[in-house]
């Protein structure tokens, strides 16, 4: 397994652990109301929201053009070539 999978898995447990010991209710305050509600609810949510937070941020960012089209920004870049023939010699 990759190290990216054992960390995933690795803090998918620990959060479950923690989800699990965290049952007890609490009063939550939002402005002017107060509700009594599970721990258990509140860090679902906050890991929810993380979640699609961490998922709209790693997103590639699109560009409109004036034509409608969308294109990634990085499209327009070229791919320039740093390595000199003596370089792609030592290497291969």
């Amino acid at each position: 397994m990759r190290i990216k999978t054992i960390v995933i898995i690795l803090i998918t447990i620990l959060f479950t652990a923690t989800l699990m010991q965290n049952t007890g209710r609490i009063d939550f305050e939002f402005l002017w109301a107060t509700f009594t509600i599970s721990k258990l609810i509140i860090f679902a949510l906050i890991a929810l929201i993380a979640f699609v937070l961490g998922v709209l941020v790693s997103r590639p960012k699109k560009v409109k053009l004036l034509g409608g089209d969308f294109t990634d920004v990085n499209s327009n870049k070229t791919k320039s070539n740093t390595l000199s023939d003596e370089d792609k010699d030592y290497i291969n």
